[in-house]
């Protein structure tokens, strides 16, 4: 009844919220995505997204669809995989970004190993520039990782680590955008006319570089309060008041709030998460891609914290 090339535009375009994003996500035209959700709602007899000309939103009737969706697609690709004789195998070395783990990441993870018990799966947590230098070193076949968003945002890319421009290869596949922001603990005072608290990632994290680039361009002062390369370690001196942090707006820790406009903090702009991908071919390129699309299915669990 409901057409897996369908579900895979209606989940894209729910993960984004955009028909635009999720043109670019899947490789096709605007008006492909537009017709693959028209033709779902036809057969749903459903409208599944309320949208204008300036936002799109899952209705109630598409909130439950992704349910379906991903029930549905998953169904589809176990049967495909037991009546086409081919069971995923070898060594697939992934890394991501550690603001992952304390999604829902682990459970995306765990589904995939269920569903391919023969790949050997090694996890790296890493900053994403030192995700992509490996990968870049064929030291890793598949990372989820961040870079700068179009509004010159940050990502923990690092500057000449970051993803080019060429095409999907070296882009990667966008997973969702999000705005930075600065964060801390609350009640926390950041006084206008003394230097800013700072809570950083080494080199080469991007917010470390965003943070301190947005504060240079507005002739603000800073000092360095804590750095780490564990985010848990930062997000424990952020909650013991040392200071303020540049993070992701869907994926704030617990405990810690958006620092109030009054203390006239700079704009930080956006950030993208995307899947890149290794050059090895074979079964590595297969497990690569099949976890590539279990991630991308569920990539709207990603912000949402456990």
């Amino acid at each position: 009844m409901y057409e897996p090339t369908q579900l895979r535009t209606f989940l894209a375009v729910a993960q984004t919220l955009s028909f635009t994003q999720a043109a670019r996500r899947l490789g096709v035209r605007q008006s492909t995505v537009s017709q693959h959700v028209r033709r779902l709602e036809e057969a749903t007899g459903r409208p599944l997204f309320s949208r204008d000309t300036h936002s799109v939103e899952l209705t109630e009737d598409g909130e439950a669809m992704l349910g379906f969706a991903r029930a549905i697609l998953q169904a589809h690709e176990r049967a495909a995989a037991w009546f086409g004789g081919t069971r995923l195998r070898g060594r697939l070395r992934f890394g991501a970004s550690e603001d992952f783990v304390t999604t829902r990441l682990p459970e995306i993870l765990e589904s995939f190993r269920r569903e391919h018990p023969e790949v050997d799966l090694e996890l790296t947590v890493e900053l994403s520039g030192t995700l992509q230098a490996r990968l870049a070193a064929g030291r890793l076949d598949l990372i989820l990782a961040k870079r700068r968003g179009d509004g010159g945002g940050g990502g923990e890319a690092g500057r000449g680590g970051e993803a080019g421009r060429g095409g999907e290869e070296s882009e990667g596949r966008l997973v969702w955008q999000d705005s930075l922001i600065w964060i801390g603990a609350p009640g926390l005072r950041v006084e206008p006319d003394r230097p800013v608290p700072l809570i950083l990632f080494p080199p080469p994290g991007i917010t470390r570089a965003r943070a301190l680039e947005a504060l240079q361009a507005q002739g603000r002062a800073w000092r360095i309060a804590c750095t780490s390369s564990s985010l848990s370690a930062n997000v424990a001196a952020a909650r013991a008041g040392l200071g303020v942090m540049a993070h992701t707006r869907g994926l704030v820790p617990e405990g810690l709030v958006p620092v109030p406009a009054r203390a006239g903090l700079p704009e930080l702009g956006e950030v993208g998460f995307v899947l890149l991908r290794g050059r090895r071919g074979g079964a590595t390129q297969e497990a690569a891609d099949a976890l590539a699309e279990a991630i991308l299915a569920g990539g709207d669990r990603l912000h949402r914290p456990r």
